[in-house]
Protein backbone atom coordinates (compact mmCIF):
# COMPACT_ATOMS: atom_id res chain seq x y z
CA UNK A 1 0.00 0.00 0.00
CA UNK A 2 1.11 3.39 -0.80
CA UNK A 3 2.39 6.33 1.62
CA UNK A 4 0.07 8.38 -0.18
CA UNK A 5 -3.15 6.33 0.15
CA UNK A 6 -2.17 5.53 3.94
CA UNK A 7 -1.94 9.73 4.29
CA UNK A 8 -5.58 10.09 3.03
CA UNK A 9 -6.94 7.32 4.54
CA UNK A 10 -5.95 7.50 7.87
CA UNK A 11 -6.76 11.47 8.89
CA UNK A 12 -9.87 10.71 6.93
CA UNK A 13 -11.01 7.63 9.05
CA UNK A 14 -10.04 9.33 12.43
CA UNK A 15 -11.58 12.77 11.80
CA UNK A 16 -14.85 10.30 11.24
CA UNK A 17 -13.86 8.28 14.29
CA UNK A 18 -12.82 11.60 16.78
CA UNK A 19 -16.27 13.89 15.69
CA UNK A 20 -19.46 11.62 16.72
CA UNK A 21 -17.76 10.78 19.93
CA UNK A 22 -16.75 15.20 20.79
CA UNK A 23 -20.66 15.16 19.47
CA UNK A 24 -22.08 12.76 22.00
CA UNK A 25 -19.69 13.26 24.85
CA UNK A 26 -19.20 17.34 24.96
CA UNK A 27 -21.16 19.32 22.24
CA UNK A 28 -24.04 17.89 23.83
CA UNK A 29 -22.94 19.52 26.91
CA UNK A 30 -23.10 23.18 25.22
CA UNK A 31 -26.49 22.21 22.81
CA UNK A 32 -27.82 21.06 26.86
CA UNK A 33 -26.25 24.26 28.48
CA UNK A 34 -28.11 26.11 25.88
CA UNK A 35 -31.55 24.68 26.48
CA UNK A 36 -31.21 25.68 30.51
CA UNK A 37 -30.25 22.10 31.80
CA UNK A 38 -28.26 22.36 35.60
CA UNK A 39 -24.61 20.83 35.79
CA UNK A 40 -25.74 17.82 37.79
CA UNK A 41 -28.39 16.54 34.92
CA UNK A 42 -25.52 17.93 32.67
CA UNK A 43 -22.94 15.55 34.63
CA UNK A 44 -25.68 12.21 34.69
CA UNK A 45 -25.29 12.63 30.41
CA UNK A 46 -22.13 10.45 31.16
CA UNK A 47 -23.92 7.25 30.54
CA UNK A 48 -23.33 8.32 27.16
CA UNK A 49 -19.66 6.50 27.57
CA UNK A 50 -21.78 3.38 28.21
CA UNK A 51 -21.27 2.24 24.73
CA UNK A 52 -17.25 2.46 24.50
CA UNK A 53 -17.16 0.67 28.18
CA UNK A 54 -19.22 -2.66 27.18
CA UNK A 55 -18.04 -2.43 23.57
CA UNK A 56 -15.67 -5.05 24.44
CA UNK A 57 -18.59 -7.58 24.22
CA UNK A 58 -19.59 -7.19 20.72
CA UNK A 59 -15.78 -6.16 19.59
CA UNK A 60 -15.13 -9.77 18.65
CA UNK A 61 -18.22 -10.07 16.30
CA UNK A 62 -16.53 -7.12 14.51
CA UNK A 63 -13.21 -9.17 14.35
CA UNK A 64 -15.53 -12.36 13.17
CA UNK A 65 -18.28 -11.35 11.23
CA UNK A 66 -17.34 -9.61 7.68
CA UNK A 67 -14.51 -7.03 7.48
CA UNK A 68 -13.52 -3.80 8.70
CA UNK A 69 -14.25 -2.02 6.30
CA UNK A 70 -18.05 -3.74 5.95
CA UNK A 71 -18.41 -2.24 9.26
CA UNK A 72 -16.60 1.12 9.02
CA UNK A 73 -18.80 2.07 5.70
CA UNK A 74 -22.24 1.00 7.52
CA UNK A 75 -21.83 2.94 10.85
CA UNK A 76 -20.81 5.84 9.03
CA UNK A 77 -23.99 5.86 6.92
CA UNK A 78 -26.21 4.83 9.95
CA UNK A 79 -24.43 7.89 12.48
CA UNK A 80 -25.28 9.82 8.85
CA UNK A 81 -28.73 9.36 8.72
CA UNK A 82 -29.00 9.86 12.87
CA UNK A 83 -27.44 13.22 13.38
CA UNK A 84 -29.86 14.75 10.10
CA UNK A 85 -32.77 13.25 12.31
CA UNK A 86 -31.42 14.93 15.27
CA UNK A 87 -31.48 18.21 13.61
CA UNK A 88 -34.37 17.88 12.61
CA UNK A 89 -36.42 17.53 15.67
CA UNK A 90 -33.73 20.33 17.73
CA UNK A 91 -36.58 22.44 17.62
CA UNK A 92 -39.46 19.77 18.91
CA UNK A 93 -40.98 20.43 22.34
CA UNK A 94 -39.48 17.26 23.72
CA UNK A 95 -36.21 18.08 21.98
CA UNK A 96 -34.26 17.02 25.49
CA UNK A 97 -35.64 13.50 25.79
CA UNK A 98 -35.60 12.82 22.40
CA UNK A 99 -32.50 13.63 21.97
CA UNK A 100 -30.92 11.26 24.50
CA UNK A 101 -32.47 8.91 22.82
CA UNK A 102 -30.62 9.12 19.49
CA UNK A 103 -27.48 10.16 21.10
CA UNK A 104 -27.57 7.29 22.44
CA UNK A 105 -27.92 5.54 19.39
CA UNK A 106 -25.31 7.08 18.16
CA UNK A 107 -23.20 6.63 21.15
CA UNK A 108 -23.46 2.85 20.06
CA UNK A 109 -22.87 3.27 16.39
CA UNK A 110 -19.77 5.39 17.17
CA UNK A 111 -18.64 2.67 19.41
CA UNK A 112 -19.21 0.06 16.78
CA UNK A 113 -17.24 2.25 13.99
CA UNK A 114 -14.22 2.78 16.61
CA UNK A 115 -13.84 -1.22 16.66
CA UNK A 116 -13.76 -1.22 13.04
CA UNK A 117 -11.28 1.53 12.35
CA UNK A 118 -8.90 0.42 14.70
CA UNK A 119 -8.74 -3.09 13.86
CA UNK A 120 -8.31 -1.28 10.33
CA UNK A 121 -5.45 0.77 11.15
CA UNK A 122 -3.76 -2.36 13.01
CA UNK A 123 -4.18 -4.98 10.21
CA UNK A 124 -3.35 -2.17 7.52
CA UNK A 125 0.04 -0.68 9.30
CA UNK A 126 2.92 -3.09 10.52
CA UNK A 127 3.83 -1.81 14.12
CA UNK A 128 6.44 0.23 13.17
CA UNK A 129 4.20 2.49 10.90
CA UNK A 130 1.76 2.13 13.73
CA UNK A 131 3.78 4.26 15.60
CA UNK A 132 4.84 6.73 13.39
CA UNK A 133 1.23 7.04 13.03
CA UNK A 134 0.26 7.38 16.02
CA UNK A 135 0.51 10.79 16.16
CA UNK A 136 -1.23 11.47 12.92
CA UNK A 137 -4.33 9.64 13.93
CA UNK A 138 -4.53 11.31 17.03
CA UNK A 139 -4.28 14.86 15.47
CA UNK A 140 -7.01 14.13 13.58
CA UNK A 141 -9.14 12.79 16.00
CA UNK A 142 -8.56 15.79 17.99
CA UNK A 143 -9.00 17.83 14.41
CA UNK A 144 -12.48 16.41 15.05
CA UNK A 145 -12.96 17.13 18.45
CA UNK A 146 -11.94 20.64 17.96
CA UNK A 147 -13.88 20.81 14.56
CA UNK A 148 -16.77 19.45 16.80
CA UNK A 149 -16.74 21.74 19.59
CA UNK A 150 -14.81 24.39 18.43
CA UNK A 151 -16.73 25.32 14.01
CA UNK A 152 -19.97 23.37 14.96
CA UNK A 153 -20.32 25.40 18.47
CA UNK A 154 -19.67 28.61 16.30
CA UNK A 155 -22.36 27.57 13.79
CA UNK A 156 -24.49 27.01 16.51
CA UNK A 157 -24.36 30.48 18.12
CA UNK A 158 -24.19 32.17 14.45
CA UNK A 159 -27.35 30.76 13.35
CA UNK A 160 -28.93 30.91 16.95
CA UNK A 161 -28.34 34.59 17.43
CA UNK A 162 -28.78 35.40 13.98
CA UNK A 163 -32.51 33.57 14.05
CA UNK A 164 -33.08 34.66 17.77
CA UNK A 165 -33.22 31.23 18.83
CA UNK A 166 -30.59 28.69 19.53
CA UNK A 167 -32.43 25.49 18.27
CA UNK A 168 -32.20 27.03 15.16
CA UNK A 169 -28.31 26.69 15.24
CA UNK A 170 -28.52 23.36 16.93
CA UNK A 171 -30.60 22.70 13.70
CA UNK A 172 -27.68 23.75 11.78
CA UNK A 173 -24.77 22.72 13.17
CA UNK A 174 -26.27 18.92 13.44
CA UNK A 175 -27.23 19.19 10.19
CA UNK A 176 -23.99 19.76 8.59
CA UNK A 177 -22.48 16.85 11.00
CA UNK A 178 -24.56 14.58 8.84
CA UNK A 179 -23.35 16.08 5.46
CA UNK A 180 -20.20 15.41 6.32
CA UNK A 181 -20.85 11.40 7.71
CA UNK A 182 -22.32 11.03 4.44
CA UNK A 183 -19.74 12.63 2.22
CA UNK A 184 -17.24 10.14 4.42
CA UNK A 185 -19.57 7.12 3.91
CA UNK A 186 -19.48 7.53 0.03
CA UNK A 187 -15.78 8.70 -0.03
CA UNK A 188 -14.58 5.57 1.93
CA UNK A 189 -16.49 2.70 0.28
CA UNK A 190 -15.09 4.11 -2.77
CA UNK A 191 -11.03 4.76 -1.60
CA UNK A 192 -10.48 2.59 1.34
CA UNK A 193 -8.12 -0.41 0.79
CA UNK A 194 -9.51 -3.84 0.98
CA UNK A 195 -6.47 -4.40 3.57
CA UNK A 196 -8.08 -7.77 5.45
CA UNK A 197 -7.71 -9.75 1.98
CA UNK A 198 -4.23 -8.35 1.04
CA UNK A 199 -2.85 -8.97 4.63
CA UNK A 200 -4.96 -12.34 4.80
CA UNK A 201 -6.15 -11.13 7.49
CA UNK A 202 -9.93 -11.58 6.87
CA UNK A 203 -11.44 -14.20 8.57
CA UNK A 204 -15.61 -14.62 7.12
CA UNK A 205 -16.56 -17.68 7.20
CA UNK A 206 -14.21 -18.91 10.01
CA UNK A 207 -16.80 -19.40 12.36
CA UNK A 208 -19.30 -21.58 11.82
CA UNK A 209 -21.68 -21.21 13.81
CA UNK A 210 -22.75 -19.71 17.30
CA UNK A 211 -21.09 -22.52 19.48
CA UNK A 212 -17.60 -21.44 17.38
CA UNK A 213 -18.92 -17.61 17.55
CA UNK A 214 -19.16 -18.37 21.44
CA UNK A 215 -15.76 -19.87 21.73
CA UNK A 216 -13.79 -17.31 19.85
CA UNK A 217 -15.64 -14.69 22.38
CA UNK A 218 -14.39 -16.19 25.12
CA UNK A 219 -10.45 -17.03 24.23
CA UNK A 220 -10.66 -13.47 23.17
CA UNK A 221 -11.46 -12.19 27.07
CA UNK A 222 -9.03 -15.07 28.13
CA UNK A 223 -6.01 -14.30 26.41
CA UNK A 224 -6.15 -10.30 27.45
CA UNK A 225 -6.53 -11.21 31.09
CA UNK A 226 -3.61 -13.74 30.46
CA UNK A 227 -1.41 -10.77 29.72
CA UNK A 228 1.64 -10.71 31.70
CA UNK A 229 0.95 -7.84 34.73
CA UNK A 230 -2.63 -7.39 33.06
CA UNK A 231 -3.74 -5.76 36.81
CA UNK A 232 -1.19 -3.20 36.21
CA UNK A 233 -2.50 -2.26 32.98
CA UNK A 234 -5.83 -2.55 33.55
CA UNK A 235 -5.13 0.12 36.47
CA UNK A 236 -3.37 2.35 34.22
CA UNK A 237 -5.78 2.84 32.09
CA UNK A 238 -8.65 3.43 34.72
CA UNK A 239 -6.66 5.92 36.01
CA UNK A 240 -4.45 7.74 33.69
CA UNK A 241 -7.50 10.09 32.90
CA UNK A 242 -8.96 10.38 36.11
CA UNK A 243 -8.68 13.73 36.29
CA UNK A 244 -9.89 14.63 32.95
CA UNK A 245 -12.88 12.39 33.41
CA UNK A 246 -14.14 14.76 36.18
CA UNK A 247 -12.88 18.11 34.00
CA UNK A 248 -14.73 17.00 30.43
CA UNK A 249 -18.32 17.25 31.17
CA UNK A 250 -17.41 20.77 33.20
CA UNK A 251 -15.25 22.91 30.68
CA UNK A 252 -17.71 24.06 28.95
CA UNK A 253 -20.21 24.58 31.67
CA UNK A 254 -17.32 26.71 33.58
CA UNK A 255 -16.60 28.59 30.19
CA UNK A 256 -20.41 29.73 29.70
CA UNK A 257 -21.50 30.33 33.30
CA UNK A 258 -21.80 33.89 34.81
CA UNK A 259 -19.01 35.23 36.92
CA UNK A 260 -22.02 34.76 39.43
CA UNK A 261 -22.04 31.07 39.47
CA UNK A 262 -17.97 31.37 38.82
CA UNK A 263 -17.68 31.06 35.17
CA UNK A 264 -16.09 32.92 32.63
CA UNK A 265 -19.26 33.99 30.94
CA UNK A 266 -18.56 33.62 27.36
CA UNK A 267 -20.99 33.51 24.94
CA UNK A 268 -21.58 29.90 22.94
CA UNK A 269 -19.87 31.37 19.68
CA UNK A 270 -16.69 32.25 21.68
CA UNK A 271 -16.17 28.89 23.90
CA UNK A 272 -15.96 27.76 20.12
CA UNK A 273 -13.27 29.95 18.78
CA UNK A 274 -11.57 29.53 21.75
CA UNK A 275 -11.33 25.91 21.51
CA UNK A 276 -11.55 25.98 17.58
CA UNK A 277 -8.70 28.40 17.06
CA UNK A 278 -5.55 27.89 18.99
CA UNK A 279 -6.62 25.03 20.12
CA UNK A 280 -6.26 23.30 16.69
CA UNK A 281 -2.69 24.78 16.50
CA UNK A 282 -1.74 23.56 19.85
CA UNK A 283 -3.08 20.08 19.64
CA UNK A 284 -1.22 19.31 16.10
CA UNK A 285 2.16 20.19 17.14
CA UNK A 286 1.70 18.34 20.36
CA UNK A 287 0.06 15.09 18.45
CA UNK A 288 2.40 15.01 15.61
CA UNK A 289 5.26 15.94 17.99
CA UNK A 290 4.20 13.25 20.31
CA UNK A 291 4.09 10.69 17.83
CA UNK A 292 7.82 11.35 16.13
CA UNK A 293 8.85 11.45 19.94
CA UNK A 294 7.89 7.73 20.69
CA UNK A 295 9.46 6.40 17.07
CA UNK A 296 12.33 8.30 17.53
CA UNK A 297 13.13 7.83 21.27
CA UNK A 298 11.36 4.79 22.37
CA UNK A 299 7.97 4.63 24.50
CA UNK A 300 9.53 3.93 27.72
CA UNK A 301 11.64 6.86 27.13
CA UNK A 302 8.80 9.21 26.40
CA UNK A 303 5.98 8.07 28.56
CA UNK A 304 6.78 10.33 32.14
CA UNK A 305 6.96 13.53 30.52
CA UNK A 306 4.52 13.02 27.77
CA UNK A 307 2.44 12.23 30.93
CA UNK A 308 3.21 15.33 33.27
CA UNK A 309 2.58 17.27 29.74
CA UNK A 310 -0.80 16.12 29.82
CA UNK A 311 -1.84 16.61 33.48
CA UNK A 312 0.29 19.85 34.36
CA UNK A 313 -1.37 21.98 32.40
CA UNK A 314 -4.87 21.32 34.03
CA UNK A 315 -3.70 23.66 36.39
CA UNK A 316 -4.99 26.54 33.86
CA UNK A 317 -8.17 25.56 34.85
CA UNK A 318 -6.77 26.64 38.82
CA UNK A 319 -6.14 30.12 37.70
CA UNK A 320 -9.02 30.81 35.46
CA UNK A 321 -11.49 30.03 38.00
CA UNK A 322 -9.27 32.15 40.72
CA UNK A 323 -8.41 35.40 38.58
CA UNK A 324 -11.25 35.52 35.90
CA UNK A 325 -8.75 36.37 32.90
CA UNK A 326 -10.23 37.86 30.07
CA UNK A 327 -9.64 36.85 26.44
CA UNK A 328 -6.31 37.67 25.64
CA UNK A 329 -5.31 34.97 28.36
CA UNK A 330 -8.08 32.51 27.99
CA UNK A 331 -6.38 31.76 24.07
CA UNK A 332 -2.53 31.17 25.80
CA UNK A 333 -4.08 29.05 28.41
CA UNK A 334 -6.00 26.65 26.60
CA UNK A 335 -3.53 26.50 24.11
CA UNK A 336 -1.19 25.17 26.82
CA UNK A 337 -3.35 22.95 27.96
CA UNK A 338 -4.06 21.55 24.55
CA UNK A 339 -0.68 20.96 23.85
CA UNK A 340 0.14 19.02 26.58
CA UNK A 341 -3.28 17.10 25.95
CA UNK A 342 -1.70 15.80 22.51
CA UNK A 343 1.46 14.96 23.65
CA UNK A 344 -0.19 12.60 26.85
CA UNK A 345 -2.56 11.19 25.25
CA UNK A 346 -0.26 9.95 22.01
CA UNK A 347 1.25 7.97 25.00
CA UNK A 348 -0.95 6.38 26.58
CA UNK A 349 -2.57 5.93 22.62
CA UNK A 350 0.47 3.46 22.04
CA UNK A 351 0.47 1.89 25.16
CA UNK A 352 -3.10 0.55 24.45
CA UNK A 353 -1.98 -0.54 20.70
CA UNK A 354 1.47 -2.12 21.99
CA UNK A 355 -0.37 -4.35 24.69
CA UNK A 356 -3.19 -5.36 21.69
CA UNK A 357 -1.23 -9.07 20.77
CA UNK A 358 -1.91 -11.52 18.65
CA UNK A 359 -5.19 -12.26 16.18
CA UNK A 360 -7.65 -10.75 18.17
CA UNK A 361 -5.49 -7.55 18.63
CA UNK A 362 -8.82 -5.47 17.26
CA UNK A 363 -10.88 -7.11 20.18
CA UNK A 364 -8.23 -6.54 22.72
CA UNK A 365 -7.56 -3.18 21.82
CA UNK A 366 -11.71 -2.63 22.28
CA UNK A 367 -11.31 -4.48 25.55
CA UNK A 368 -9.02 -1.81 26.47
CA UNK A 369 -10.71 1.05 25.37
CA UNK A 370 -14.05 0.15 26.75
CA UNK A 371 -12.10 0.01 30.29
CA UNK A 372 -10.91 3.71 29.85
CA UNK A 373 -14.56 4.30 28.59
CA UNK A 374 -15.37 3.39 32.05
CA UNK A 375 -12.86 4.86 33.77
CA UNK A 376 -14.27 8.56 32.32
CA UNK A 377 -18.07 6.97 32.51
CA UNK A 378 -18.10 6.91 36.49
CA UNK A 379 -16.21 9.98 37.20
CA UNK A 380 -18.21 11.89 34.80
CA UNK A 381 -21.52 11.28 36.16
CA UNK A 382 -21.27 12.41 39.43
CA UNK A 383 -18.72 15.72 38.12
CA UNK A 384 -21.84 17.90 37.80
CA UNK A 385 -22.98 17.15 41.64
CA UNK A 386 -19.30 17.07 42.77
CA UNK A 387 -18.79 20.86 41.09
CA UNK A 388 -22.02 22.12 42.14
CA UNK A 389 -20.81 21.38 45.96
CA UNK A 390 -17.82 22.47 45.74
CA UNK A 391 -17.65 25.23 43.50
CA UNK A 392 -15.34 25.89 40.05
CA UNK A 393 -12.37 26.50 42.40
CA UNK A 394 -12.47 23.70 44.63
CA UNK A 395 -13.33 21.12 41.94
CA UNK A 396 -9.96 22.50 39.65
CA UNK A 397 -8.32 21.50 42.80
CA UNK A 398 -9.46 17.99 43.17
CA UNK A 399 -8.88 17.54 39.25
CA UNK A 400 -5.17 18.43 39.68
CA UNK A 401 -5.11 15.68 42.97
CA UNK A 402 -6.64 12.99 40.86
CA UNK A 403 -4.27 13.20 37.90
CA UNK A 404 -1.24 11.64 40.45
CA UNK A 405 -3.08 8.04 40.47
CA UNK A 406 -2.45 7.82 36.59
CA UNK A 407 1.13 8.90 37.23
CA UNK A 408 1.69 6.42 40.23
CA UNK A 409 0.11 3.78 37.89
CA UNK A 410 3.13 4.31 35.08
CA UNK A 411 5.53 2.43 37.57
CA UNK A 412 3.80 -0.35 37.75
CA UNK A 413 3.21 -1.22 33.90
CA UNK A 414 5.57 -3.72 31.98
CA UNK A 415 7.46 -1.13 29.74
CA UNK A 416 9.75 -3.44 28.56
CA UNK A 417 7.70 -5.81 27.55
CA UNK A 418 5.28 -3.38 25.73
CA UNK A 419 8.76 -1.98 23.71
CA UNK A 420 9.18 -5.28 23.05
CA UNK A 421 6.31 -6.75 21.33
CA UNK A 422 5.74 -3.16 19.72
CA UNK A 423 9.56 -4.03 17.83
CA UNK A 424 8.08 -7.26 16.82
CA UNK A 425 4.65 -6.56 15.23
CA UNK A 426 2.58 -7.55 18.00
Amino acid sequence: MSKRRQWIFIPTLYFLEGLPYILVNTVSVVMYKNLGVSNALIGLTSFFYLPWVIKMFWGPLVDIVSTKRTWIVATQAAIGIALCLLAALARAPAVFQMSLVLFTAIAFLSATHDIAVDGYYMLALDQRNQAFYTGIRATFYRLAVLFGSGVLVVVAGVVGDHCEDIRWGWTAALAIAGIIFAVGCLFHRWYLPRVETEAGGAREGMASGLAQHLREFAEVFRTYFQQDKVGALVVFILTYRLGEAFLTKMTAPFLLDGAQAGGLGLSTQTVGLVQGTVGVASLVVGGIAGGWLISRYSLKRMIWPMALMLKGPDLVYVYMAYAKPGLDLIYPLIAIEQLGYGLGFTAFTVVLMYSAAGKYKTSHFAISTGIMALGMMVPGMVSGYVQEALGYVGFFLLVIGLTLPGLAAIVFLPLDRLEKRGGEGG
